[in-house]
């Protein structure tokens, strides 16, 4: 009898084989030992720890899972693996609430009510494929899509493969994108993939926007390498400046925290660059190269006496004196630090990235590493590290994704009839989009077939025709080439380190992609298994014969790359030269358009407030809040749990007769949301900041309050602008008018009753007053 991939389907869903544990207890090294030993059903009170990746959040940090008899019990960080070693977030320890959530999908379920009504059916696995393939055979391949989180390693290749395969398209999501991070990063360092900003080993940090210690791109690797950059045990304690009109995490622990109005930090970063040049503390070959020879009078616009002053157009907003210092010394004092004190690194992204000038905000900070000599550093010596390529050739090692402006376009394409079959996976673009991308709306007017490979009824699952549970990341097989990588090539190995409980029939998504291909008859080259798929990359590093694991056989090689839960080879770094650096004159002179930014907000003679979203802690853009773990972890700075609260300036609550937990009303130009008040001194009048992750829709315990939402969405009332050179969403680009509901409610957070307020310098010494 000839063998199928779906034959192999069935039988993977009765068991997670293969996987290889580790002892963590005995020093400078992990011990193979094998699940076969002990029997799920048998209780011996022995537990196993098993290295594999955490699916929680983008990062994918290394873990190790402790197992007793069939059961994951604890998860920690993996010391060994060069990009956490041994640390790990609160995502991932909630991972094990994924894993046991009672309301995991038991088997596939099928639409019977009207789209987004929640009433579906329970149908058997056959009748779920078979449906499927009966859509995909009867369906025009240029009118399918595929939307998933960005896909690296092995996964992200059998992705492609089926979708070139098949002929239809595929775009990743992810709600606060970072195409415009991206772009910056191609344009100023001509690099595909993010370099590693190397923290740890950096004397001098300015940060622009980027919350790189909560929940910006790699906030586990970044927060480790931030302890070390600290510490002044047998060196010395770095310095960090960080701008941002939010009073973040990453700015809490700032030396010098800079309250720059929304939008304003490539005129800062132009600022500090016209100090370097014209106290001539730039390399002259550089300075020369950047301003065509000019020097610094291509930046006399920049100025620090310039931009501080409120009747100039590129004024940033930050009060007169700070701390008893004067602005403009503030700025010609930061910039001589940071050209002086090397190794020095200058990152910038969320919120000054999140504008209608985003690119020119991250082009003039990136810039700054060039006038200070930090840019194509080798690990360890900080600065900007380039990444090298994957060592297994044809795996994608970055997932650009799609920008609202592509978004808008697949809305025109639904309300078209250009896609007729839509196929989702980790990701939930019904809750992640603006309202001005209309996808909801496109829709329901196109009416495609949408099948969503989801084990939880999210908000895009609700509005599916076919819902396959697929396995939790703890029950299945995949891989991962970190982004940003840590300056060398690296692979890391996720293997199920438990089986699905009894009453549950989840499949493996890479593998239910192969099983469409084979039984569409198309050619992808690929093996029956996903399982084999990432033992034949295996076999490419095995015969590298370098790196982290040294083998005398391919079975022993893997053995090992399971137990210490990947490979890598700090030898291997990329051999790219920096790039000629950018000009600083052409940025200097661009129209006003793309060096400063626009606001969307209502036409009406009213006070406005810019919003400042930003992503919670734990729940992140939301993927976390059916997980009651993560909905309890306190905010890092307010404590707050269970709900969407709103940071508002004190005088500000004031002048509108607010107190905590009153309940307002955000308007903007699309919708409303309503937030319970949290007043905080630090944040800077004019400002107000809401975290994204919370109201859903309802169907799921724990994300929802029964039949009502819980908490609101910032995401449904963002305006729908977009970055001026890449079209990303400039989701910071929103002013909001505020009105009071008349309710209260009591805040929850770990604070009680202690209101928040200021140590040290009086707030107004600190923020500055910025009108809307």
């Amino acid at each position: 009898m000839k063998l199928t991939r779906r034959d192999f389907l069935k039988w993977a869903s009765l068991s997670a084989v293969g996987a290889v544990a580790c002892d963590i207890f005995r020093e400078g090294e992990m011990i193979i030992q094998s699940p076969a030993r002990m029997p799920e059903d048998l209780v011996t009170g022995r537990d196993n720890w098993y290295a594999t990746l955490c699916g929680q959040c983008p990062e994918k940090e290394s873990i190790l899972v402790r197992v007793m008899e069939g059961r994951a019990k604890k998860v920690r960080g993996n010391p060994l693996y060069p990009t956490n070693q041994g640390k790990q977030s609160v995502r991932c320890e909630a991972g094990l609430q994924a894993l046991y959530h009672p309301d995991r999908l038991a088997g596939p379920v099928a639409r019977v009510g009207r789209r987004g009504s929640g009433q579906f059916q329970q149908i058997g696995w056959d009748t779920a494929m078979n449906t499927l393939l009966a859509q995909m055979r009867s369906n025009q391949p240029d009118a399918m899509l595929m939307i998933t989180e960005p896909l690296r390693g092995h996964l992200g290749m059998v992705a492609s493969k089926f979708v070139g395969a098949y002929g239809g398209r595929h775009m990743a999501f992810e709600p606060l994108d970072q195409t415009v991070l991206r772009g910056a990063v191609k344009q100023v360092f001509n690099q595909n993939t993010l370099p590693d900003f190397d923290i740890e080993n950096t004397r001098y940090l300015l940060s622009f926007g980027a919350d790189f210690l909560s929940t910006w791109v790699s906030p586990v690797r970044y927060a480790r390498g931030y302890g070390e950059f600290r510490s002044n045990i047998g060196k010395e304690r770095g310095s960090h400046v960080h701008a941002d009109p939010r009073y973040s995490l990453t700015a809490a622990s700032a030396d010098q925290w800079i309250p720059i109005s929304p939008g304003m930090e490539g005129v800062l970063a132009l600022s500090m660059a016209y100090v370097i040049i014209d106290e001539g503390l730039a390399d002259p070959g550089v300075a020369g190269a950047m301003t065509g020879g000019a020097g610094a009078s291509v930046l006399d616009d920049f100025k620090p006496e310039s931009v501080v002053s409120s009747d100039s157009p590129l004024y940033i907003g930050i009060p007169e004196r700070i701390r008893g210092e004067d602005a403009s010394e503030l700025i010609r004092r930061i910039a001589r630090e940071f050209a002086t004190t090397g190794p020095s690194l200058a990152i910038g992204g969320g919120e000054a990235g999140a504008h209608t000038n985003g690119s020119f905000n991250l082009s003039a900070v990136f810039a700054l590493n060039y006038l200070v000599g930090s840019v194509g550093k080798r690990p360890g010596e900080g600065g900007i590290v380039f990444n090298p390529a994957p060592p297994i050739e044809g795996i994608p090692a970055t997932s650009p994704t799609g920008s609202v402006t592509d978004w808008l376009g697949v809305s025109d394409d639904l309300q078209n009839g250009r896609i007729n079959l839509i196929l989702v996976r980790g990701a939930n673009p019904l809750h992640g989009l603006p309202p001005g991308s209309r996808f909801q709306e496109s829709l329901n007017a196109g009416n495609p077939f949408v099948v969503s490979f989801s084990s939880f009824m999210d908000d895009t699952s609700l509005m599916a025709d076919l819902v396959l549970p697929e396995r939790i990341y703890l029950e299945d097989w995949s891989d991962d080439i970190p982004e940003p990588g840590p300056g060398f090539q690296i692979v890391g190995m996720q293997q199920p380190v438990v089986n699905p409980l009894p009453d549950l029939d989840p499949r493996s998504f890479p593998d239910l992609l192969l099983t469409l291909s084979q039984d569409l008859g198309l050619d992808d080259g690929l093996p029956n298994t996903f399982r084999d798929v990432l033992r034949q990359g295996a076999q490419q590093l095995f015969d590298l014969n370098r790196g982290s694991i040294q083998a005398a056989t391919f079975e022993a090689f893997w053995n090992t790359m399971l137990q210490q839960g990947g490979w890598w080879d700090s030898d291997r770094v990329s051999t790219d030269s920096p790039p000629d650096p950018p000009s600083l004159a052409e940025l200097a002179q661009q129209p006003s358009e793309r060096r400063l930014p626009s606001f969307r907000a209502q036409d009406v003679d009213s006070r406005f407030f810019y919003l400042v979203p930003f992503l919670s802690n734990s729940l992140l853009d939301g993927r976390g809040a059916h997980l009651p773990w993560l909905q309890a972890a306190p905010d890092p700075l307010t404590t707050v749990t269970w709900q969407t609260w709103v940071e508002i300036n004190p005088r500000d609550a004031d002048e509108f007769g607010l107190k905590e937990g009153d309940v307002i009303r955000l308007i903007s130009t699309e919708d409303h949301i309503e937030a319970v008040v949290y007043s905080h001194p630090a944040v800077p009048p004019g400002v107000l900041s809401v975290p994204i992750g919370q109201g859903h829709a309802t169907g799921i315990r724990y994300a929802t309050r029964g039949n009502a939402q819980r908490g609101s969405n910032p995401i449904s009332i963002l305006a729908t602008e977009v970055d001026s050179e890449t079209g990303g969403l400039a989701w910071a680009a929103t002013r909001v008018r505020i009105q009071s509901t008349g309710r209260s409610v009591r805040v929850s957070k770990f604070e009680g009753l202690v209101p928040a307020f200021p140590i040290g310098p009086r707030a107004e010494d600190v923020v500055q007053v910025t009108r809307g």
